[in-house]
């Protein structure tokens, strides 16, 4: 009989909000897999648990994801950490995940903190609807073909981003979007936690001016309807916001439909220019 997978959320700052049944399951694992085997033993120490750790990060999540479901197929309990939060969210457990499934391999999880959810409670823009966007690409390209695709997202917008890529995200963000509401929200749980609601502007004025440190996440509102003014999406434009759409696999019936339905445009007009890529 196969064993099992286990995501387990670990505290994103403060050791306090990790759950009493949080610490009973990793006591009750065969084993931990961890994105920073460093990382995770500062956990346990904490704790005073003692437990074998595999490294399970993007370089090697293929080689140990194989390892990983081999021991759990033997009937192991594996849990899957990552250094803050819930795992498997814009990390690489979500390949883990995936292969377990293939695997009939029975997943279930711990839940805890979660920077995403958390630091739009706070964040003070609309909360009913939201897309979590996670890191943009390093990619110049890939990063502009985001910013591209989700100009016109309604939804409030959620992304993740380090203390040394901010200010260049915060004015690529400007740059994409023009001045819409932004909170700025540092160190979430930790001494120094901030939320900063302010527009992209003040953002990036702010950031300039003053020393740049902690992990932070992003909450962007979404377009409305009126802040496109009298600058309507043109055609090319539109077959712009399309690319990255079609790069993923979707059919370019479907894509002129979504883009259409973003736009305002006709779909027959953005579909003829598709057929032309």
């Amino acid at each position: 009989m196969s064993g099992k997978l286990i995501l387990l959320a670990t505290p994103i700052g403060n050791l306090g909000d990790m759950s009493p049944r949080a610490v009973e399951s990793l006591k009750s694992a065969d084993f931990i897999a961890a994105e920073d085997t460093r990382v995770t033993l500062k956990l346990l120490n904490h704790f005073e648990i003692k437990k074998p750790l595999v490294s399970y990060f993007e370089h090697n999540k293929r080689q140990k994801g194989e390892y990983i479901i081999g021991r759990v197929l033997a009937g192991e309990t594996c849990i899957l950490v990552s250094d803050a939060g819930l795992p498997a969210i814009s990390d690489p457990g979500e390949d883990l995940v995936s292969l377990c499934h293939i695997k009939n391999i029975n997943v279930t999880m711990i839940p805890g903190p979660c920077a995403c959810v958390s630091a739009l409670s706070v964040s003070g823009l609309p909360s009913g609807r939201f897309t979590f966007e996670g890191f943009l690409s390093v990619n110049k390209k890939s990063r502009n073909d985001h910013l591209a695709s989700i100009k016109l997202e309604p939804r409030t917008m959620i992304f993740y981003e380090a203390p040394h890529k901010l200010l260049q995200t915060l004015k690529d963000l400007y740059e994409a979007f023009g001045n819409r509401k932004i909170s700025v929200i540092r160190e979430l749980t930790k001494i120094h936690e901030e939320v900063f609601l302010t527009t992209l502007k003040s953002a990036i004025d702010k950031y300039e001016s003053e020393p740049i440190k902690g992990e932070f996440v992003l909450v962007i509102e979404g377009h409305k309807a009126e802040q496109t003014g009298n600058n309507k999406v043109t055609l090319t434009e539109a077959v712009k916001m399309a690319t990255p759409l079609l790069e993923s696999g979707l059919s370019i019936s479907e894509t002129a439909r979504q883009i259409a339905k973003d736009t305002g445009l006709r779909k027959g007009d953005i579909y003829k220019e598709l057929l032309k890529l």
